[in-house]
């Protein structure tokens, strides 16, 4: 697996075409995920291992992907802490009781993943299983701002009302949550990658709210730790932050061998941010896929071109592809990726 194209180029070594996965390559645009959501509840396939093994491999057997990703939830370590909270179907995940005091903070657990949430480690034991050396298997988890957002806010949100007045009025208390978290964190991706995922990726989705002084001071340390904690575990580690563009410079800091890249920034531009010594995944405006198939050839030829044969990128969409995306359009962007980057 060493010499697979995906891991070559997390090691910004020489691959024969540029590698391709997608962010929630495994989920609602595909019609035997919709089916099999009809009979199991979002929760039921995250915490059974048989079933996120499945959904896990339903995106290999349509497209020529090169790495797969587990399939589960960025809030499974969350809950374990001690903060049940509910899928709904419009909404996503809505917590039962938001995280917003002293106390509520100081209930959360700082549990070992190992024994708390055993299903997502049994899954990634079965998917190397099924996997059989085909593509190497990705691991993951959201990062603590993201997480500590969610908890804070009790659901999606679009102002970070909560979080922010957090971070801003009651810095103690936001830092204990922050600590918290990140321990949890390290806990869940070592046991990822001792279950035998190959690589990690750092989600955190709602970075993108926070300027440099408060990514500084709030965000930075924890994520850094968290890198630097898992570095002599010897897999490739992915940092990916959404909406981050006036961030890369701290985010390559904090830390990752490959940092992601949304769509708002030029691969080429957000490379010579990053520097030389990191590869880049991106980065193509997930919408894009709704649009006519020479349109995303020509899209996904301008991004290459701007990776100009550098070892170490990884082609992506610059966030998590939506559900109602054409299935033809989603093989569309894989093949072109993989033929117009052909060495």
């Amino acid at each position: 697996m060493e010499n697979s194209r995906f891991l070559r180029a997390c090691r910004r070594l020489p691959v024969d075409c540029t590698p391709v996965w997608m962010m929630r390559q495994a989920g609602r645009y595909l019609p035997e995920y919709r089916a099999l959501r009809e009979q199991h509840s979002f929760w039921e396939m995250c915490k059974t291992p048989e079933l996120a093994t499945e959904v896990t491999l339903q995106p290999l057997r349509r497209f020529d992907l090169d790495a797969a990703i587990i399939f589960s939830d960025i809030l499974v370590p969350v809950e374990a802490m001690g903060a049940p909270f509910e899928f709904i179907e419009s909404r996503g995940p809505v917590l039962e009781a938001p995280v917003r005091t002293a106390a509520a903070v100081e209930r959360l657990r700082v549990v070992e993943a190992r024994e708390t949430v055993p299903f997502v480690m049994e899954a990634i034991r079965l998917l190397r299983r099924e996997l059989d050396g085909r593509v190497p298997l990705i691991g993951f988890s959201g990062a603590p701002f993201t997480l500590a957002s969610y908890l804070v806010e009790g659901a999606g949100s679009k102002q970070y009302q909560h979080v922010k007045t957090m971070m801003y009025a009651a810095p103690d208390i936001f830092h204990t949550l922050m600590r918290k978290i990140t321990e949890v964190v390290i806990s869940y991706l070592d046991a990822q990658v001792e279950a035998g995922a190959q690589v990690f990726q750092l989600f955190d989705s709602w970075v993108g709210c926070l300027n440099r002084d408060d990514y500084r001071e709030y965000v930075f340390p924890y994520n850094q730790r968290i890198f630097r904690a898992l570095a002599g575990r010897g897999v490739p580690m992915i940092h990916f932050a959404n909406q981050a563009a006036t961030l890369l410079d701290l985010v390559r800091d904090a830390g990752g061998d490959i940092i992601g890249l949304d769509w708002r920034i030029d691969l080429d531009t957000a490379w010579e941010i990053v520097g030389p010594d990191r590869g880049v995944q991106g980065n193509i405006d997930p919408i894009l896929l709704f649009a006519p198939v020479e349109t995303i050839r020509n899209r996904t030829a301008r991004i290459i071109r701007q990776a100009d044969g550098r070892p170490g990128h990884i082609f992506n969409l610059g966030h998590g592809i939506l559900p109602t995306t054409p299935i033809d359009h989603a093989k569309a962007l894989i093949d072109a990726v993989h033929e117009l980057s052909a060495r």
